[in-house]
């Protein structure tokens, strides 16, 4: 089996409003749609996958992936497939970029299990993952997932309205992004909790703290239901985190801290986080995110399985991954619902909160014809 073609186009699909972090915001998702065609025995199968980007929490934008892109056709193709792991590591040594090579592993895998006949996480299943082989788990997968809904920085009574208006329709933990203004975010987590009296809120800084407003902010909230804080503190600042981690009762989880193997072995040597997000974009595809997470939850961590801002494409993949690594404590995989169309069809079934992933080969997700 060999990958003989990659092709990229932009992904852009708007926001139904904007979606602001600490660090920045955005008005349309900056992906580009990977398509790969995987060929044997005189067939060729295609497969496509997302490479997602949120400048600055990644590297590049769109305009970068899309040369990058260009780039890896040439590097990669033609490219000898035998197992998931030597493909991992072939466009690991191709694909510089950790965002295009997530999105080009998601394309080659998709095409691949197409091929085979099977679903893309049986490819990503534990034991023999030959191509001569279906690769099937050794125990049936969880297929059902519930995840949260994230509420961008914005005024806090138009978060309180979001958040009643999602509750409504089934959710009932909150990703509220903070890390701007630290009076504000204590302003948007106390109407969001006085509009949805029972939410769970998993507070997500993507970095924006200094120590003391990290702790400031667990201190305002501590009559609130905290599942996790994710990236209190800077990438870089795991010292802080590690303080604060033995500060609280509820995981801090490492994102922007956690974009290799090695980062998590830092983590866990610093034990400034009880929490993992494995990102596709950051960890640099299916593989590698299955790796890293395995490591963690063998080591005790919560796990979160999460995505840039995203189209069902890419949260169908980051879902095969959840499939693969059995239990996760956090499905954070909501982007989808905050778009103001669909590109997509297939992937999963949703019903508010619920996901399940649908039966079916590869990815099991069609572009929509425009």
């Amino acid at each position: 089996m060999e990958l003989v073609r990659l092709s990229v186009l932009p992904l852009s699909v708007p926001l139904l409003e904007p979606f602001a972090i600490a660090t920045g915001t955005m008005h349309e998702t900056r992906s580009v749609l990977v398509e790969a065609h995987v060929h044997h025995d005189g067939k060729v199968h295609v497969g496509i996958g997302e490479a997602a980007a949120l400048p600055p929490v990644t590297e590049c934008d769109q305009p970068e992936l899309l040369q990058f892109g260009r780039a890896a056709a040439e590097a990669c193709c033609p490219l000898l497939l035998s197992t998931v792991e030597a493909l991992a590591a072939d466009l690991k040594a191709r694909v510089p970029s950790p965002e295009l090579r997530g999105g080009v592993e998601a394309a080659v895998l998709d095409a691949w299990a197409r091929h085979l006949g099977v679903a893309t996480f049986e490819l990503l299943g534990a034991g023999a993952t030959s191509a001569a082989t279906s690769a099937l788990t050794s125990e049936a997968p969880t297929l059902a997932f519930v995840t949260d809904i994230t509420l961008p920085i914005g005024e806090a009574q138009h978060m309180a309205k979001l958040a009643r208006r999602y509750r409504e329709a089934g959710f009932s933990s909150f990703k509220v992004k903070v890390g701007r203004a630290l009076d504000d975010d204590v302003r948007a987590l106390e109407a969001i909790a006085s509009s949805v009296p029972d939410a769970r809120f998993r507070i997500d800084a993507n970095g924006g703290y200094a120590l003391a407003e990290a702790q400031a902010l667990v201190k305002a909230t501590a009559h609130l239901t905290l599942e996790c804080f994710e990236q209190p503190c800077a990438r870089g600042a795991e010292d802080d985190m590690a303080r604060l981690q033995r500060e609280v009762p509820f995981p801090v989880v490492a994102d922007e801290s956690l974009r290799s193997d090695d980062d998590l072995t830092r983590i866990l040597a610093s034990r400034c986080a009880r929490g993992a997000n494995l990102k596709l974009a950051k960890l640099g595809g299916l593989v590698a995110a299955r790796d890293v997470g395995r490591r963690a939850q063998a080591a005790g961590l919560h796990v979160m399985t999460g995505a840039m801002v995203e189209t069902r494409l890419g949260l169908s993949a980051m879902l095969h991954v959840a499939a693969s690594l059995g239990t996760v404590t956090w499905i954070d995989l909501d982007t989808q619902m905050l778009l103001a169309e669909e590109a997509f069809v297939g992937g999963y079934d949703g019903d508010g909160p619920q996901m399940t992933l649908r039966r079916g080969v590869g990815l099991n997700v069609e572009r929509i014809a425009r």
